[in-house]
């Protein structure tokens, strides 16, 4: 992606109004959802992509098929871990 520097304003309200051609190369239209982040004095907005559970949750799913972990053995080692953390 090409580096594209454009100049808002922001209004008596907060808003700011995102520049068409930036608006268009992100893909983002009324009712998009962005997140902001303050990082050294910098302001940093990102796009926010939604995502089903299964794709949320696929990277889980393929971690216990390595390791040949059921879904009833995450209660146990869950209790397991934190008695460990109190020592």
């Amino acid at each position: 992606m090409d580096e594209i520097i454009e100049m808002g304003t922001v209004s008596a309200r907060g808003q700011i109004c995102i520049p068409s051609n930036i608006r268009e190369q992100m893909g983002l239209a009324e009712g998009s959802k962005v997140v902001f982040t303050i990082k050294n004095n910098e302001i940093i907005m990102k796009k926010i992509v939604s995502a089903s559970w299964n794709e949320l949750t696929q990277p889980l799913v393929d971690a216990m098929a390595k390791t040949n972990m059921k879904e009833s053995d995450v209660v146990d080692l869950i209790h397991k871990m934190r008695k460990e953390k109190k020592r």
